[in-house]
């Protein structure tokens, strides 16, 4: 074990309280929709929390540009489904630790599948879910994106053909970009569509 350098820990806390302020305004605007005589101030509400949403973003890009990441989120940016923030999240992740190939990655982030089989048991199929919740809720929302976008539809589609269900399709493809975003981010390469499959 060696302590995160100082940038993971920047980015980590930022993507933390982002992702506590988007949950808080989708929960307020769920649960006040249906009061009309609160909507005035559920506007002002939500106006609010997006000016506060739009300077965590500022200093997610600020400190991004502190620690020389640039050029890493721009890699995992040009993914096709993975929009900015994603790509720090990813670019965060990679900075944790000196993972050796995509496998440890995809372990790191939890999306790895714990299997429970003994003997003539075939136990149920879970992920571990041992690494950062935000990372792989976001990894997911990139994954519903990628999902519709022509690049990845045809990934996604062969596994909901086999019979597997949305959520494990989709989990499916958040390993893949995932997979992908470490060999960029390893190699030092950028993204090309044409080498994924």
């Amino acid at each position: 074990w060696s302590p995160p350098p100082k940038a993971y820990r920047v980015l980590q806390s930022l993507l933390r309280r982002r992702a506590a302020l988007v949950k808080a305004r989708t929960a307020l605007r769920q649960s006040l929709s249906g009061e009309p005589e609160l909507k005035a101030p559920l506007q002002t509400l939500i106006a609010e929390m997006d000016r506060i949403d739009t300077l965590i973003q500022k200093r997610l890009k600020s400190a991004v540009s502190a620690a020389g990441l640039q050029t890493q989120v721009q890699r995992c940016d040009a993914i096709d489904g993975v929009g900015e923030i994603t790509a720090t999240a990813l670019v965060m992740a990679f900075l944790r630790g000196d993972f050796t190939n995509s496998d440890a990655f995809v372990a790191f982030l939890g999306l790895d599948v714990r299997v429970r089989d003994s003997g003539k048991l075939t136990g149920k199929r879970k992920l571990t879910k041992q690494g950062d919740t935000e990372v792989r809720r976001l990894l997911h929302c990139a994954a519903m994106s990628a999902s519709r976008h022509p690049v990845w539809r045809a990934f996604y589609q062969r596994y909901r053909d086999r019979g597997l269900h949305t959520t494990q399709a989709l989990v499916i493809l958040a390993r893949k970009i995932a997979r992908t975003a470490f060999a960029l981010m390893k190699q030092q390469q950028e993204y090309c569509p044409a080498k994924l499959f």
